[in-house]
């Protein structure tokens, strides 16, 4: 059976094969140099000082051949092999060992850092299911995950993944969702519940029925997430690419002049200068620079998806920073999304039962929530009411004939079309209005609660110094009352989707000053509104795949306290970044200077390099480390 809990801790050196190989061969340069030190001269210890030195360098002068090859001639490893091959010709063997001792033990460490910022974000890989119990006659047989159709039933024993989405038909247990969501605690479900592919049952078996199909359902849309979250690089990003860029040809081109100028116009001796030339290029190696930053833009992706946010590249990550507005849908965003009717109020002549008996009809076939709670709330027999020409009117409702009357469903733009003013609306919930034949029948209502942690979540967004506003197509009543009770700085309701983004726009250019406005949503109406924001967030779960394709970020398990978590760690990761820059470029500067005027020697000028990137890069590990 397979573990439903990683109890296991992971230990903090984990080391590929390759870096295994890595490892043992500096290890031999180090025992040779050393024996060769030992040693007083002559052939033998010249030889194992090569020896010593194409162990510890033979990758970084291939490395340097083939960037050569390819027309790029100043790339670290090509500046780190000209000036060791001038330390071994000057007769600084150890320093030239040395120096590729420690750049490839720094190499190393990055690697193995980099590696484990990946894996918190590749770990989950791991959710993909390696098969399904697909139900065939009265067995059940293995089949590949791709292999199942909409409609098929599975069956699930404990310990299995869920290869598909899924609602359960029979049975229940709990299921470890931590890879897909992160929370911890297990998710109860039972007959009924919808249940996400890359969960782990953990104890009961479950018979469930295919909702999507392997390409469409939650975990290979994770898994594609997860293979692309890095080809979208942040600004800051691109900037140490083309600073590098620049940086480096001049570095080169300052030490052949340091080499060559005080010999030829001064007299000065030419090994001295060419010496500093050589520490001069090993200090200048923007490693620190194009490894680190990257490095903690991984960081912080991981560090999102540990807290169940994925984010769909690093540029959005760090948008966040510059956010001054999180705006809000409300249905299934700040609320749960599962209504239920709580007061039926028919016309004079209309009885309660033939109300809800023909808006239930109409709605019927609709996903809506607000649709299915209706639906659900009448316990009569659909079959009675004959349904034709159902057509919807977005922003307004649904009409159909029902039995040979015209039945309209909506709110109160849709009764004024009808001719049908000064309806009251229910404040406590949402107003749906009813009429048949042209004739006001009268109200249902429906209602909404808020979820457990969006009030805190609001709270916790004004502790940023953020605004919150909320967008609902609800009416004034409905949707004042949610925002007072969230504590929401504004509310505007009464919204058509078009009507949304032309509120986000005016957010984002707010009296000629413009704004970085993130915005959150779940259904289909909402997509449009997610690309027009400037960070869009979509709910995961229970969010549409509309929204879900158009948002920058994916709130997995659906809970709007994700989103403060998630600014959090975007400020945190734009700290680190700019540390790791001001302190490699405080550090390099001092010590080009002195390897310069000759105060800096082959050893300190390892530091310079190796000693600052792996600092810079053990500061970005802070990212994952970080509660």
């Amino acid at each position: 059976m397979e573990n439903t809990q990683n109890t296991k801790p992971q230990s903090s050196l984990h080391l590929t094969e390759e870096q295994k190989k890595k490892a043992l061969l500096l290890g031999a340069s180090v025992v040779l140099g050393m024996i060769a030190y030992m040693l007083s001269g002559g052939y033998l210890q010249l030889t194992l000082y090569l020896v010593a030195y194409l162990l510890a360098g033979g990758n970084v002068l291939w490395h340097a051949l083939k960037s050569c090859a390819h027309g790029d001639f100043f790339d670290e490893n090509t500046l780190m092999s000209i000036a060791t091959i001038g330390a071994l010709i000057l007769g600084q063997y150890p320093e030239a060992i040395a120096v590729m001792l420690f750049f490839e033990i720094g190499e190393l460490i990055e690697e193995t850092a980099v590696d484990r910022s990946k894996r918190s974000i590749s770990d989950l890989v791991a959710i993909k299911p390696e098969y399904a119990n697909v139900k065939d006659g009265d067995n059940f047989k293995q089949v590949a995950p791709e292999a199942v159709k909409v409609g098929d039933t599975l069956l699930i024993k404990p310990g299995e993944k869920i290869p598909v989405d899924a609602v359960v038909t029979d049975g229940q247990s709990s299921l470890n969702t931590a890879a897909l969501t992160g929370e911890s605690l297990p998710r109860r479900v039972a007959t009924g519940d919808d249940v996400l592919s890359g969960s782990i049952n953990i104890d009961g078996t479950l018979i469930v029925e295919v909702t999507n199909a392997y390409t469409d359902s939650t975990v290979a849309k994770i898994l594609d997430l997860v293979e692309n979250s890095d080809s979208h690089k942040a600004e800051t990003e691109k900037f140490i690419t083309k600073f590098a860029r620049i940086y480096t040809p001049i570095i080169v081109l300052v030490a052949v002049l340091l080499a060559i100028i005080p010999p030829l116009f001064f007299g000065q001796e030419w090994s001295t200068w060419v010496q500093r030339a050589l520490v001069f290029l090993v200090i200048s190696c923007p490693c620190a620079l194009v490894l680190s930053v990257p490095l903690a833009f991984f960081a912080g992706l991981g560090a999102t998806s540990k807290n169940g946010v994925l984010i769909k590249g690093s540029n959005y990550l760090e948008a966040l920073n510059d956010v001054t507005t999180v705006v809000f849908d409300k249905t299934g965003t700040l609320t749960k999304g599962s209504f239920s009717v709580t007061k039926l109020i028919p016309a004079n002549d209309v009885n309660e039962n033939d109300l809800l008996g023909y808006t239930a009809a109409v709605e019927q076939n609709s996903t809506h929530p607000i649709a299915r709670s209706i639906v659900n709330s009448y316990t009569g027999d659909l079959n009675q009411y004959q349904v034709t020409e159902s057509t919807e009117t977005s922003g307004r409702g649904i009409q159909a004939t029902v039995n040979g009357h015209k039945v309209s469903i909506g709110n109160e733009k849709a009764m004024a079309d009808l001719n049908i003013n000064h309806v009251e609306l229910d404040p406590t919930g949402t107003t749906i209005l009813v009429a048949v034949d042209g004739k006001f029948w009268g109200s249902i209502i429906v209602a909404d609660e808020p979820k457990a942690d969006a009030k805190a979540a609001i709270s916790q967004i004004h502790d940023l110094g953020l605004q919150t506003v909320m967008l609902t197509g609800d009416n004034h009543a409905v949707g004042t009352t949610v925002a007072s009770e969230l504590g929401i700085d504004k509310a505007v309701t009464n919204l058509l989707p078009a009507d949304k983004v032309t509120q986000i726009t005016e957010l984002q250019f707010n009296n000629g000053n413009p704004q970085k406005v993130a915005f959150v949503g779940d259904g289909i109406n909402d997509a449009p509104v997610l690309v027009k924001a400037d960070v869009g967030m979509a709910m995961g779960a229970l969010g549409s795949d509309a929204a879900v394709e158009a948002a920058d970020m994916i709130i997995m398990d659906d809970k709007p306290s994700r989103i403060s978590t998630t600014i959090n760690i975007a400020k945190y990761t734009r700290k680190i970044v700019l540390q790791n820059i001001v302190f490699a470029l405080s550090v390099k500067t001092i010590f080009l200077l002195l390897g310069a005027f000759g105060l800096a020697n082959m050893w300190e000028a390892v530091f310079a390099d190796v000693g600052v990137t792996v600092l810079a890069v053990l500061n970005s590990m802070r990212i994952l480390r970080q509660k």
